[in-house]
This record gives structure tokens, sequence and C-alpha cells, in this order.
């Protein structure tokens, strides 16, 4: 850093990157003044609030950006330079009579730190020791920085020309017809599907003015781990974004591209698919640039050594960082004791990560990226051109000649068989300050129906409603349909469950007995794997925390003797549809929505998913809530809870070289498909 900060101060930036942060600073604030009539007035109210606290003046989004354009002409390199010198004169200088003195300098440094062969050892260090290193690194020779060439495009006109002649892309028939395209009036998507086997959703909005959003999902995810590659997909996709080149374009000359076209890109897994997700803006061929890197990360990936080190010392990090959280070590002890010691949904330990290598998780990941495997959903202020010719020119052209080794294969999944002493365990840290929490979760169905060993939970809801219809109430003046006949039953049903049960919760177990500062309850509802659970998380002191849990446990249960009224249905509808109708207002939401529409591996969604949503929420009876209800497992030989306790006189250590299925830990990831996370985490 004190190389880079010294390099920074002397030389200064170079003409072309003033002239690509200048330019992406202006297409930023352009984007903002177009989207001068969708920000949301509060977000508004925060902005006058501030600028009049601090004495700004005060601006809309396109008087900011007529200012931005005058001052914008103005500035000079050497005026850039000048200021930058200033800026970082009290860093480059340090230790130098004539240099600014720092305020404090604040070094953040673990108490304890792994050391191999010998494990936890605590971690010394003085003023004096830190003083040296940043001399010793003030004294380090200083180079300026190479003028870097950025690409205009990753993909030429005449490469592309190539492609096209080579591939021949086009749109193809669905398989049930001879439809080419497939267009809802009502909510405005588009369906297609292309030669090489890939299908793209899209949809038109003017949600913001000029931006699109693009999120490629690829089945499959970690739960095609095998017990020999643990940890390889997660590592995998790690080792790739980390890598950040795409054919012979550096990680730097990638970045920049991506800063001059002002997208955002980010790559991810979960146990049941890959994601890759693009926000980008349409001016200047925004959205051309943004399918160019796509094309580029499934044709030319590249995997560099550096880059999996990276990734594997990463999630070793995270593996040994788990008994020094609290919520961590406890979620991870449930998960582990719940999931009958799956690793696929956990945090891949040491033992695992030291098995795998580049070629492993790259085969692991690119073993996924087959035509027919692969999604694409495109939600922004385009047209039918502009979108239809960047998916035939860089989705197209992508090889459909590209396939898996060996069929996809899942490993068995499931929960942990009673009886067994580890449906109820413990978890002390020891801390300077007192306080505990707790994590309570058991199986439940997934988002279509089905339950583990692929049991079809529709079967039973057919045999006891064989007769059931739901009509209109008189005048009622809503259209209403059989909830439970319908693919999308139990995420609707078990959705205002779910609201339900939150409620009680907080109403009960924080204001009536005051056992907890926090409750909650979530559901984890898969797409592809046949299983799902749902997770109570409570924060709470160590003298109340097992009393909480016993009240937790109590309104779970008690939902038969305690049965759900009108008022608390017609509750919870209010407030998951006025969720639904807020986000529709966001791209991001609607790309959620168009997820796996035509995914081989959730063949139970369709259009009417989305279409019909609002009034499968409105239709729902307190009746379809119960027979939801009965597939929660909330009994003793399903339910499964940890607590965890930190303090200054804690029950027991939390030993760092316990093995690797009883060590208490926890998947630190960003989200299942972005948006929908719900396993205990911190």
């Amino acid at each position: 850093m004190d190389v880079q900060v010294r390099r920074l101060k002397e030389f200064g930036v170079t003409m072309g990157e003033m002239t690509r942060y200048m330019d992406a600073l202006i297409k930023d604030s352009e984007q903002l003044a177009m989207m001068i009539d969708s920000v949301p007035s509060v977000d508004n109210l925060d902005f006058i609030m501030e600028s009049d606290a601090l004495g700004h003046t005060v601006m809309d989004q396109l008087q900011g950006h007529d200012s931005l354009l005058g001052v914008a002409e103005t500035v000079t390199l050497e005026e850039v330079n000048t200021v930058g010198a200033e800026v970082l004169e009290f860093i480059s200088d340090f230790g130098k009579p004539s240099a600014p003195l720092p305020a404090a300098i604040v070094a953040c440094v673990p108490k304890k730190v792994h050391i191999d062969g010998v494990g936890e050892s605590s971690f010394e260090i003085c003023p004096e020791e830190i003083t040296e290193s940043m001399k010793a690194g003030l004294e380090e020779p200083i180079y300026p920085e190479p003028e870097l060439e950025v690409p205009k495009e990753l993909i030429t006109q005449s490469e592309l020309e190539d492609l096209k002649v080579q591939h021949r892309p086009s749109f193809v028939p669905f398989k049930e017809d001879d439809v080419v395209k497939v267009f809802d009036n009502e909510t405005g998507i588009t369906q297609r599907r292309l030669s090489n086997g890939i299908s793209v959703n899209y949809k038109i909005t003017q949600n913001e003015a000029r931006v699109g959003v693009m999120r490629l999902i690829v089945g499959g995810g970690r739960a095609t781990e095998d017990s020999e590659s643990k940890g390889s997909v997660i590592v995998g996709v790690r080792t790739l974004s980390e890598g950040g080149c795409v054919g012979n374009f550096s990680r730097e000359q990638v970045e920049l591209f991506c800063v001059n076209n002002l997208i955002n890109c980010s790559l991810e897994s979960n146990e049941e698919f890959i994601f890759m997700e693009f926000r980008f803006a349409l001016r200047d061929n925004g959205m051309r640039a943004a399918f160019q890197l796509l094309h580029m990360v499934l044709e030319h990936n590249v995997w560099l050594e550096d880059a999996f080190d990276r990734a594997a010392q990463l999630y070793l990090s995270y593996y040994r960082s788990i008994p020094k959280s609290l919520e961590r070590a406890t979620a991870h002890k449930l998960m582990v004791a719940m999931l009958n010691h799956d690793e696929r949904f956990v945090e891949p330990s040491p033992h695992s990560l030291e098995k795998l290598t580049l070629q492993s998780v790259k085969e692991a990941v690119m073993n996924q990226f087959v035509g027919s495997n692969m999604e694409v959903s495109v939600v922004g202020d385009f047209t039918e051109q502009e979108v239809e010719s960047c998916v035939l020119d860089y989705l197209g052209t992508v090889s459909a000649a590209k396939s898996s080794n060996k069929e996809e294969h899942i490993e068995k999944i499931s929960f942990l068989p009673s009886p067994s002493d580890l449906h109820f365990q413990q978890v002390y840290i020891k801390d300077t300050d007192e306080r505990a929490c707790a994590y309570i979760a058991g199986p439940a169905p997934n988002r279509w129906g089905f339950a583990t060993e692929g049991k079809d939970l529709f079967n039973d809801i057919r045999s006891s409603s064989a007769d059931a219809e739901i009509s209109a109430p008189a005048n009622s003046g809503k259209t209403h349909i059989n909830v439970r006949n319908h693919p999308l039953f139990f995420g609707i049903a078990l959705s205002l469950l779910a609201e339900i049960i939150n409620s009680r919760l907080f109403t009960t177990v924080r204001d009536s007995m005051g056992l907890t500062y926090d409750v909650s309850f979530e559901l984890n509802l898969f797409d592809k794997l046949d299983l799902g659970w749902y997770v109570i998380a409570v924060t709470s002191t160590p003298s109340k925390v097992h009393k909480a849990v016993d009240a937790c446990k109590g309104v779970l249960r008690g939902l038969h003797h305690n049965k759900i009224v009108e008022r608390e249905l017609d509750r919870a509808k209010r407030t998951l549809l006025m969720k639904h109708e807020a986000e529709t207002k966001t791209n991001a939401y609607w790309l959620g929505l168009l997820a796996h529409l035509q995914s081989a591996s959730v063949p139970r969604k369709d259009i009417s998913c989305i279409k019909e949503l609002t009034t499968l929420y409105e239709s729902a009876t307190i009746e379809d809530l119960y027979l939801a209800y009965e597939h929660l497992k909330v009994d003793d030989s399903s339910l499964f809870a940890c607590i965890g306790i930190a303090g200054a006189e804690s029950g027991e250590e939390v030993n760092d070289d316990e093995p690797e299925l009883g060590l208490p830990g926890m998947v630190p990831m960003g989200g299942r498909g972005l948006s929908t996370m719900t396993r205990p985490t911190t």
C-alpha cells in the first residue's frame, strides 16, 4: 500500500486514467439525471436534509449533471495531481520532518493467529514494529504506472462475423410446438430459445431509464460435489472471479472495460446453481459490452493458479474464523447436525480444501456450463431489437458442442435420523461481553411441493381436498383461483404462514414474555433439490435463552390449539402484496421472477407463477395454510436446536482443532439467487 500511495503522490494519475474516470463520472451523473422522475421521495428527502446540514447547495439530478459538465471541462491533469499529492503526503512523506502529522495510526490485528502444525497462537506486535514496517515500505523504489491499453470491445466486429458464420445462431422452436417466440401480454415477458440450447427470458421496463440487468443461471451448484470433491464448486467459482481474465485480456483491462461501460458484474454459487449477474447502462452500446463480457467468460475463461490459491486461502480463513463468531459457530453446529454432516451446505474444511487442485475445481464448474443447462434473463429499458440482436450475436455464438463428461449426479441429501443426541446442542465462546443466541430449525418441503426422497406432496394435497373448490365471495369483485391446484401452492402458503409465525413470535416471545431482543422465522425453500428447511433465529441473554427457545417451540407448535384467524391472514396478505407491488418497480426483482421459467430442473414453474402471483395470495385460505403447515416438521424427532452462549465464564471452550464435522461454523455466502438467502448465518 505504501508503494502505491507514494507512486500516486509522486507521479500522479495518467492522462488515460483521468479521461477514463472522468468519462465514467459523467456517464454515472447522466444516468442519475435520466432517472430524476423515478427517485423515491425518501431518497430525495434524505439528500435535501444532508445537503442542508452540511451547508451544500441543493440541486436536483439534472442541475447537478449540468454543473458537473461545466466543471469537468475546466479540470486539468495538473490540478488533479496537485490535489492528490496534497491529500496523500501525510502517508507518502511519513517520517519526514516536513510531513503532516497523522491524527492516529490504527492497526487492526487478531488476538490469535493460526500457525500450521501448531494451531492457534497468540499474535503479538508492538508499536515500534508497525512504525518500522511503514518506513520500510516507504523506502522501496517506485516507478511510474505504465499506460494500460483499455479495450473498447472484447470481440471485434470481424471476430463476431466469423463466429456467426461458424455457429449460425438462430432462435429455435420450443419442444412442445413450432412457436419460436412466446410473449405474454399481461406480464410483458418474452421467452426465447437459442439453437445452442440456451434459454432466454426478457422483459422491457422503464423502472430505470436506459439501465439493464442480466443474470445467467447454471444448474448444478454445490449439490453436484461428491465425497472426493467437497468445496470444488464454491472454490472454483471464486477462482474464476479472482482471476478476472478473459481471452488475452488481463484482469486490469477487463476491470477498466467495465468501468468505461458502467458494468457491474458478480459471480457466485450456492447449493443448486451458479449465477453470473450484470448491471449495465445502455448508453454507448453498454448492453453489447455486457453481452461481450458474458460471451468471453463462457467461451474464453482463464484459470490461474494464483487465483486458485487465493480462493482456497479465503475459504480456509473463513473456516478458521468460525469459532470466533458466536452466531456462525451456533448456526453451523446446527446445520451440520440437521443435514447429517453434509459438507455441501457448510464451509469446506481444511482437509477438503487440501484435496482440491486447479484442474479439479475447473472441471467441477465448467462441466455445468452446458448449453441446455443455462438460462439467461434480461430486464431493462431497451428495445426488442436491441436485446434480441445481443442475444443472437453473443449468446447464440456460444459453443453448443460443450458437454459434461458425465451426467449430473447428486449424492443423496438427507436429514439426520432420530433418535440422536444432536437434536439439541450448545456452543460456548469466551468473550468479554455476555450474550446468547439460538437457532431452531427443521425440515420443510421445497418451493414446488417436493420433500426428501423425491416425495410429491401434491398427491397428499389432492387426496385430502379432492372436492375442494374455491369461489369468490359474493360481490368481492376479485378473481379467485384454486390455490391447491397451482404449482406455487407451497411457495404461497408457506410464505403466508411464515409471516404469521413471525408476527406471533415477535408479539409473544419478545413483547409479552420479554425473553429476546429479536426473533425471526425464515424459510429456505429450494427450487431444484427435494428439500427445504425453516429457521427460527433468537437473540437473547445467557439467563433467558433457554426459556426463549422453549417459548419459540411453543409458538411454532401451537398453531393447532391457537388457531390462525382471518385477521392474521389478512395482515399477512397485505404485507406480502405490498412488498410484491413495491418490488415490481425494480429490475432486480423481475430477474428473480424470471428465474427458472425454462429450466428443465424446475419443471413446475411457468408463466402462471408470475402473472397469477397476486391472485394466489388473495385466494389463499386458512385451510390452505394448515395443509402446508402439516408438512413443516415441528415434532421432537425432526426439530433441531443449538444455543450459543458467550461470556467471561463460559461453560466450555470451542476447540479450533475439533474434527471437521463437529466444528461450529457457517458459509458466509452472498445469497440464494442473490436475494433469498435464509440459512442461519451472519
